[in-house]
């Protein structure tokens, strides 16, 4: 028995020993080995030279990067939105009223344009004849146009038949008669208005000093919504003259560059001085805004530390930023850019900044003909119109300061159809643009990155 069983574990052990390979199989073995190694180091050698494209470059060299036209000059995409201005159908038709609210409109282009939209839905609030505006002939401009050198004043008046009553002055027999002169409360709601009818009872001309900032923007009934949409958006049509100059531009632009980018280079005196921003700029220049912003009464802050502002995004981008902003974006060198824009602070020494990059620069100047713009010199306001009819018709707008007509034509291109607009990230673009200064960037595929990143959803 004993026997048996261990004859049996021998031939086990036997039937289990390991073969000796023959050389053939061994040669296999290897060839194989060697085969499988090759392609797992291809493998992921593609895998990291996609992943780094894919990366930004920590510090890359200049070079081109082809950007898909549609993504440097098609409209983002409205999610179906559209304008929204008719009356619902609980708006009842205006009866017209002998209570009358007159209006001095302050500030620029823009800011006259949006507060007599407000004072519109305020004399619809109030049941007051509205009187046509006179415009603010004080301000920093010196501006001598009146309402109808700036706006189609007929179509004004015919355009709001339906919701206020507008007439061009007050009837004579009310010119002497004693007005209430009042500061309304700025951003006040309707409930506001609402009370200050009880005016009517002591007065039957109440004369408003501010136009600007009058009503709330929130919280409104949706005919009130409505109505300043159309009075800012319908009514408020620029003078023929303005129109057709305007038009006539556009169309020169389109003859000569098809697509354009319409540049709001906020780098006048004015704004530089009042903001405090010297970045860039010579001790003389930065001396000459600090004491244009000391004698200059109306502004309250005398005092400004340009490093702060410039840090915390509140200072207009320089020409040279705008350059290296738009290179950035991707837009090519032959890009042609219409400046909407006063007088630039020094010329073409900071101009040339922005031109030795993209040299295919148009102006109101190099487009009309100084007999077009005969009529216009000396009316800021009315050049003001000019660039807003053609920044509002512009494939691109870029400003490179938020101010009022910044906002202002942002907002009539999203009424139009979301029309592309790219507002810089001023703020973050300080730390890429500083990093250029230094050294630790360079402009090519990891500045791009950056800043396409960063205006992904602006």
């Amino acid at each position: 028995m004993v026997n048996r069983v261990s004859s049996h574990n021998r031939t086990l052990a036997i039937r289990f020993l390991p073969r000796k390979p023959s050389p053939y199989v061994l040669t296999l073995y290897i060839i194989s080995l060697f085969a499988f190694s090759i392609f797992v180091f291809l493998f992921y050698t593609r895998s990291i030279l996609e992943e780094d494209e894919r990366k930004p470059l920590l510090f890359g060299e200049l070079q081109s990067e082809q950007i898909p036209e549609e993504k440097l000059w098609d409209s983002p995409f409205g999610y179906g939105l559209h304008p929204c201005v008719k009356p619902t159908s609980k708006y009842k038709v205006a009866q017209g009223s002998e209570h009358y609210i007159t209006v001095r409109s302050n500030g620029g282009l823009n800011q006259m344009r949006t507060g007599i939209s407000d004072m519109v839905a305020v004399a619809r609030i109030m049941n007051a004849t509205l009187v046509i505006p006179q415009l603010d002939k004080r301000s920093f401009w010196q501006d001598s146009s009146t309402f109808s050198d700036i706006f189609d004043e007929l179509h004004f008046i015919e355009a709001l038949k339906g919701d206020i009553r507008v007439v061009k002055e007050l009837p004579k027999k009310l010119e002497t008669i004693p007005r209430a002169r009042k500061h309304f409360t700025s951003w006040s709601g309707m409930g506001y208005y609402e009370e200050r009818t009880q005016l009517w009872k002591e007065y039957q001309v109440v004369h408003v000093a501010k136009s600007d900032s009058r009503l709330a923007n929130n919280d409104l009934p949706l005919d009130m919504q409505r109505l300043r949409c159309r009075a800012l958006y319908h009514a408020l049509r620029f003078s023929p003259p303005i129109e057709s100059l305007g038009k006539k531009l556009v169309e020169r632009l389109r003859a000569r560059g098809g697509r354009y980018i319409a540049l709001h280079l906020r780098y006048e005196k004015d704004m530089l001085s009042f903001t405090g921003c010297t970045y860039g700029l010579t001790d003389a220049e930065s001396e000459e805004l600090r004491i244009m912003r000391e004698t200059t009464n109306h502004w309250k802050v005398k005092v400004i530390n340009s490093t702060e502002q410039r840090i915390g995004g509140f200072c207009p981008l320089t020409p040279k930023e705008v350059g290296i902003f738009l290179r950035a974006l991707g837009y090519p060198q032959s890009t042609l850019i219409y400046i909407a824009a006063g007088e630039i602070y020094g010329g073409n020494t900071h101009l040339s900044e922005l031109t030795s990059s993209f040299p295919n620069i148009a102006f109101k100047e190099t487009l009309a003909t100084q007999e077009e713009l005969e009529a216009f010199n000396n009316h800021a306001t009315q050049n003001a119109a000019l660039d807003y009819i053609i920044s509002v018709e512009s494939d691109v707008f870029v400003p490179s300061y938020s101010g009022n007509m910044a906002r202002a034509v942002e907002g009539h291109r999203r009424y139009l159809g979301h029309r592309k607009t790219i507002t810089p990230d001023r703020k973050g673009l300080v730390e890429v643009f500083d990093k250029l200064e230094t050294g630790e960037l360079k402009e090519g595929s990891a500045l791009s990155f950056l800043v396409r990143q960063m205006h992904e959803n602006r």
